[in-house]
């Protein structure tokens, strides 16, 4: 069984980096300390981070507090929506060239939402060989300084976050109460919510500018995202379910074996799929009518392909965003460094698989036009 475990000894690219010591204390006790032999260094790894790590958010407390605390954001923020495997990186990273109407989350500062307003500007450069260069699961450029998914934030800061049953799989199903909240205790709903509002806070002192966030998780958190900013603006961006389902497998062959604690549950992977995308568009499509008019756009995955330039300045026009003239060129380049990008191939699923997603997933198919 050992043999069979994939980067075992990998010590990088885990997201529980930026963990303080209590929280990782809690962490631990919250799973009875059940961390699986292999995977021991991987923990002792992480629980010398939390020490320094809670040394370093002690100074970043006393130097920045007081002006985080009295930051408002008044530029309404933008939320990227979708499934896993769904678009939405391509579409962060198009939208995130907008610098001068925009600012991100990157991948230092949402695996380090405690301290990086006073670590990143040299831990980014000392510690950068701890990630690779492109995401294990797709080969798209990965570094501290790409755009990233906030949900890495709350999670570190709350753990109130479907996220930690990547690290402790035999409590997925528990973590997953977190994806839309449905059952949730208020009080734990108000800590990843203000714990949300801390990071976007720490962001807006730094950049001065709206934020542009991308999580797939908040496809499930519409109703909690309009009551913390009601002028928020959302883009929904969708993919066919059957490429969905095939990219997330490969997603769980690749990108989180780097950060399990305990041996994955393998055959259970493809039911959790399903059942994920399943728990995020009935949230999804239950929420969405709740969007004022004029601040939510909706495009397809194959779309944005075909024509990014087009597709955002689509996207622009609706959602009444100004700029994207003076923003084109920039935006051109960057797709123009993607020519030599390609996809991966998957074999085709297997027929047991793809009647399954054919029936769980057929409202998808239904909304978007997908020919099962």
């Amino acid at each position: 069984m050992t043999a069979a475990l994939k980067h075992r000894w990998s010590l990088g690219n885990n997201y529980l980096g930026g963990i303080t010591l209590g929280t990782w204390w809690r962490l631990l006790r919250e799973n009875r300390f059940d961390v699986d032999a292999p995977y021991w260094h991987r923990a002792l790894f992480i629980s010398a981070l939390s020490v320094v790590n809670s040394f370093l958010l002690r100074h970043e407390e006393r130097r920045h507090r007081s002006a985080v605390d009295r930051v408002k954001i008044t530029q309404p923020p933008l939320f990227i929506l979708g499934h896993w495997r769904g678009g939405t990186t391509h579409l962060h990273n198009l939208i995130a060239v907008d610098s001068g109407q925009f600012a991100f989350a990157n991948t230092f500062q949402v695996v380090n939402p405690h301290t990086f307003l006073t670590t990143e500007k040299h831990f980014s450069r000392w510690f950068s060989g701890l990630v690779p260069p492109t995401r294990p699961m797709d080969n798209m450029a990965l570094s501290f300084r790409t755009p990233q998914e906030d949900e890495f934030a709350p999670c570190l800061m709350t753990l109130r976050s479907l996220y930690l049953g990547v690290s402790f799989p035999r409590r997925e199903d528990d973590y997953l109460r977190y994806l839309d909240f449905r059952g949730v205790p208020a009080q734990e709903i108000d800590e990843w919510k203000a714990a949300l509002l801390r990071f976007m806070k720490k962001l807006t002192l730094k950049y001065g500018r709206a934020l542009v966030l991308k999580s797939p998780p908040h496809t499930a958190r519409i109703r909690f995202l309009l009551e913390m900013f009601p002028d928020a603006r959302f883009v929904h961006i969708h993919r066919h379910p059957y490429e969905v389902f095939q990219s997330h497998r490969h997603y769980f062959d690749t990108a989180t074996w780097y950060t399990y604690l305990q041996r994955p549950e393998i055959d259970r992977i493809e039911e959790r799929i399903l059942t994920r995308y399943t728990v995020l568009y009935d949230a999804f499509f239950a929420d969405a009518p709740r969007i004022p008019a004029g601040r939510f756009h909706e495009l397809s995955f194959d779309s944005l392909e075909r024509d990014p330039i087009g597709q955002i300045r689509l996207l622009y026009g609706k959602l009444g965003l100004p700029g994207f003239d003076a923003v084109r060129p920039r935006m051109e380049e960057y797709a123009a460094s993607l020519s030599s990008y390609r996809k991966h191939a998957f074999p085709e699923i297997p027929s047991l698989w793809r009647d399954r997603v054919r029936t769980e997933w057929k409202r998808s198919f239904d909304a978007w036009g997908y020919r099962p």
